[in-house]
């Protein structure tokens, strides 16, 4: 199954890495994104049902992942990290500087959707009543205030009249990171007088609660409490729909083929990065990139679209797996 993978690179990253006692450790070292992560899961039992010792993979989310991952070389430090949004020039710096080379793989797409329960009202939202819903401050009476909108039908008389309670991902995390820019920004631009600074704040009186990086834990808190919200990748949509319905963004409902064609307005890419210090060292790597990236996983008809990923187009994914088989180092 395993591609090969450039023969001097591997030369030269086995010899750098052997000095940090790399043999100490014999399976691989995945973290990072929680949307990312049941893609990664699912590729990490394919490899262990195929007789490679099964990864262990950790959802840290898509900023703590990048923050392990460039600390350094060696056996403590994962060998792949995944991300809901693409690593920034400082974190690719912070990475060159502690001798760790990323490879970037962009894997897909995903949608961030909006969703409740079941058993809750199903309603729509454009872009400016979520942002008049989260935001933290907001343009009124000639100034700036704190947002005044306890209950959605605050925001429109259309709307529930429930109380506002979001579950969505902390600051370390790349759907919090695609979210801001995709909504809070864009519906900040109708709220005159306030500075980009203020266009980003959540906000801090219980209507927004940050509910860390399980999104198995906001389904569960959905459940428990129907009026409430949550936010995170469409994948975790698609693996509870006995459990919680989406919410329209722009009277679009987030589906494959909408968010595939970009009439879904919240999506984003999605990426893994390879440590190329680790290849030829962690026993695995090159295999589990090489099934990642086969069409029997990624591919139009591949197990992980049935698992909420959109896929890239056929040549696109041609040429991501191109890079990662001859480990092409990220540069910007």
């Amino acid at each position: 199954m395993a591609r090969n993978f450039t023969a001097g690179a591997v030369v030269c990253c086995a010899f750098y890495f052997f000095s940090f006692s790399a043999e100490a450790r014999d399976r691989l070292l995945i973290v990072g994104s929680s949307t990312v992560y049941p893609f990664a899961t699912a590729v990490a039992e394919k490899v262990g049902h195929e007789g490679m010792k099964y990864p262990i993979v950790e959802s840290t989310g898509s900023g703590a992942g990048f923050g392990i991952f460039c600390q350094g070389v060696g056996e403590d430090t994962p060998d792949i990290t995944n991300a809901s949004r693409r690593m920034k020039p400082s974190e690719l710096e912070t990475c060159n500087a502690n001798g760790v080379t990323p490879v970037e793989v962009r894997i897909g797409y995903d949608g961030i959707v909006l969703a409740n329960s079941i058993r809750g009202p199903k309603f729509s939202l454009t872009i400016d009543q979520i942002f008049q819903a989260l935001a933290e401050k907001l343009p009124g009476d000639g100034t700036v205030r704190d947002n005044p909108n306890a209950s959605w039908s605050d925001i429109d008389p259309s709307l529930p009249a429930e109380k506002i309670e979001v579950l969505g991902p902390p600051p370390t995390s790349g759907t919090r990171d695609a979210f801001v820019e995709l909504v809070m920004e864009r519906g900040c631009k109708s709220a005159a007088g306030l500075d980009g600074s203020a266009c980003t704040r959540m906000r801090r009186d219980g209507s927004f609660v940050e509910a860390g990086e399980n999104d198995d834990l906001i389904v569960a808190e959905l459940e428990a409490n129907p009026v409430n919200v949550g936010i995170f990748g469409y994948s975790f949509l698609m693996g509870n729909l006995d459990k919680i319905q989406s919410v329209g963004v722009n009277g679009v409902e987030p589906d494959f083929d909408r968010i595939a064609s970009g009439e879904y307005p919240v999506s984003r890419p999605l990426f893994f990065y390879i440590k190329k210090e680790h290849v030829g060292v962690v026993p695995g790597l090159e295999e589990y990139v090489a099934a990642f990236t086969s069409e029997d996983a990624w591919g139009d008809d591949g197990y992980l679209a049935g698992k909420g990923l959109i896929p890239l187009t056929a040549d696109a994914r041609r040429r991501q797996a191109q890079e990662a088989s001859v480990l092409k180092a990220l540069k910007f």
